[in-house]
């Protein structure tokens, strides 16, 4: 049987979805089946309306061996399981003669435990998990919570928490879920045969195609036991988010309360003696960590460190005491076991590798003003760990609309471990960056506009000029606007002076979800919607409720930002440009997320304002303004005036 053709496989992916074919998301197709056919490794930015999640999945569908699609947000996920992956497999199977399976893997902590459910959490305080009184009249909100849950548990078939709606507060769904580590093991639970996390593991094992996260991602290579099965090709989308999620995982924190759980959950389960060495040592960790003021900690001080080696010795005897003593008096000794464990074995954890000092770790102090001081733990770089576990024995095609920061794609692939492109050399693995453009018309579609006239925004103060600013543009573009905020003390005090000044609603992140926010905003064209980060990537309304997108000034990392300066501290030693390796790439990443907000249909027309004159005169504002779409580009505050005025006018004529 002659084997099918790419392109006639991708046409009929697209037809199935309703879509149109465009060239980039030929040529990116083409791309990914050759960096599977040569075990090569592709990054490939595809900009928004490329269609690009078809663009990978022909080409992975059509190659027949195992693949894993990582991806950073639920929506994502949610996108290719229920609505791309069936579509594509129906549209293939006549000319693949096969209908590929797929699936859907998270971590453990992602599904409903039965035991935690039927036996309840093994508790810290007297009361089990559903008291009679929250059975009988459940009128706490997590007594709610919890009720629902055990409801949704006879009728669920994955546990999966993203299939419940609504969704529970953390704090209720802790109840019912467990960490890998304070899972008791099919073979050892009660529930092993009917446990929803194992269900999905054995989904997986049997999929073509497994879409996971990318925390799962890096969890399977950072803690080096499979959590994933093994496959031959590992495609990241949204891959500008991997080293930030890496890094998140790859982060320990230690905090008084989390040591004080440790202790009340070992203490039922070892002698006195041994328990009270862990209490002691939990006390001064405590004292110490009373005074302790936010920063960097360059040296460990005399009593973190003095605290820190008690609780690495204590918590090292309370494992071993654990792990030799039964004690059948205890009621669901196991579990009760298990989780005392993964608890001390945490905080053994974390006191260890700060102790060890490694000159690749950063340790900081946090101090947030309701749950106090935190102490953390983060590699001062992935990209060592990514260029040895990622790149290893499969291909690896990296995807997003965000990849090349000012004009190429090198910054991005050192953060990801890999050499420049085209450098050859035994142990560097090879790649190819390829543009394949966007299918919209940005200097025909939007303008990019930099308010060059105001003040250079200071590190507080609220900015008059650019609040006068702000108002004027809204009020141009007849509302519309998406106010992109680098803090959400910005982010409200923009709301609350403009909510006095303006006729136009404006809606403040954090006011209600968002997924409730961006839903009215995209409902009413008059209304505004202000916040920060989450809505710098996760916004998707095409059409004339969003015309206006505003950045309030250059979101570069705080100065404060105790591992951001170090890693910039860091490419300062080697003889590199810190600035422009981490707190330029890091605007760059967020402006280009940003700016792409405005235009995400062909239809689309607006403006891109950034309310700090820096992009216009600092040297650095080439590399960022090249970061972004192709946007006609002015400072003109006038001309900007009117071309809203005249987008709002064109926009509302349509809607007569």
């Amino acid at each position: 049987m002659t084997k099918p053709s790419l392109p006639d496989l991708l046409h009929a992916a697209v037809s199935a979805v309703g879509g149109t074919e465009r060239p980039g998301q030929v040529a990116m197709a083409e791309a990914v089946a050759e960096a599977i056919d040569d075990n090569s490794h592709r990054l490939i930015q595809a900009g928004t309306g490329t269609g690009k999640s078809l663009g990978y999945l022909v080409p992975a569908l059509a190659h027949g061996e195992r693949v894993v699609v990582a991806t950073a947000t639920l929506a994502l996920q949610r996108q290719l399981v229920e609505r791309d992956l069936p579509r594509t497999v129906e549209a293939l199977h006549p000319q693949l003669r096969r209908r590929p399976q797929f699936a859907m893997l998270k971590g453990r902590s992602n599904y409903l435990c039965l035991h935690r459910l039927h036996e309840g959490a093994p508790q810290d305080e007297e009361e089990g998990l559903f008291d009679q009184f929250e059975a009988a009249a459940p009128t706490s909100k997590l007594g709610q919570d919890l009720l629902r849950l055990r409801d949704w548990a006879d009728e669920t078939e994955t546990g999966d928490r993203d299939d419940l709606t609504p969704g529970v507060s953390d704090k209720a769904w802790a109840q019912i879920s467990v960490s890998s580590r304070e899972c008791l093991g099919a073979t050892k639970c009660a529930y092993g045969a009917e446990c929803f996390a194992e269900a999905a593991r054995e989904r997986a094992k049997l999929a073509d195609v497994v879409v996971t996260n990318h925390a799962l991602l890096a969890i399977d290579a950072i803690e080096g036991a499979p959590v994933l099965p093994q496959h031959e090709v590992l495609i990241v989308d949204e891959a500008h988010e991997l080293v930030s999620r890496v890094t998140g995982v790859a982060t320990g924190e230690l905090t008084p309360g989390q040591v004080n759980r440790a202790v009340k959950r070992a203490a039922k389960l070892v002698d006195e003696k041994t328990a009270d060495s862990l209490q002691t040592a939990s006390e001064t960790f405590e004292r110490v960590m009373e005074l302790a003021l936010p920063g960097r900690l360059e040296q460990i001080p005399e009593d973190l460190g003095y605290a820190l080696m008690a609780l690495r010795d204590a918590s090292r005897t309370v494992i071993s005491a654990i792990g030799n003593t039964r004690d059948k008096s205890v009621h669901d000794e196991d579990a009760v076991r298990k989780q005392a464990l993964a608890a001390v074995e945490s905080v053994h954890g974390v006191a260890e590798r700060i102790m060890a000092g490694s000159e690749y770790d950063v340790v900081w102090y946090e101090r947030h003003d309701r749950f106090g001081a935190t102490l953390r733990v983060a590699p001062l770089s992935v990209s060592g760990l990514l260029r040895e576990k990622l790149f290893a024995e499969r291909s690896v095609v990296l995807t997003s609309a965000t990849l090349k920061l000012g004009g190429d794609f090198n910054g991005v692939a050192a953060s990801m471990g890999l050499s420049p492109e085209g450098v050859e050399g035994e142990d560097v693995p090879q790649w190819k960056g390829l543009d394949v453009g966007s299918p919209f018309d940005y200097p025909k579609q939007g303008i990019l506009y930099v308010a060059k006239h105001l003040a250079t925004p200071g590190r507080e103060g609220t900015r008059g000029d650019m609040m006068d600013e702000l108002a004027e543009l809204i009020e141009a573009a007849g509302g519309r606007t998406l106010g992109l905020f680098s803090s959400m003390r910005g982010a409200k005090a923009a709301a609350e002076e403009l909510r006095g000044r303006l006729d136009n609603p404006i809606l403040l992140q954090g006011e209600e979800t968002l997924g409730e926010l961006i839903k009215a905003f995209a409902a009413d064209p008059k209304t505004c919607l202000f916040g920060t980060l989450s809505l710098w990537q996760g916004v998707d309304v095409p059409g004339p409720s969003c015309q206006l997108v505003i950045m309030d000034r250059i979101p570069f990392p705080r100065p404060d930002d105790p591992l951001m300066s170090a890693r910039q501290k860091a490419v300062e030693e080697r003889g590199g440009n810190g600035f422009m390796s981490v707190a330029a790439t890091h605007a760059a990443l967020l402006m280009a997320q940003g700016a792409g907000r405005l235009v995400r249909a062909t239809g689309d027309k607006g403006v891109v304002a950034v309310l700090d004159p820096r992009l216009a005169t600092a040297r650095y504002g080439s590399f960022l303004r090249a970061t972004l779409p192709d946007f006609w580009y002015t400072t003109d505050r006038n001309q900007v005036r009117r071309s809203l005025a005249a987008i709002d006018a064109a926009a509302q004529a349509e809607d007569k």
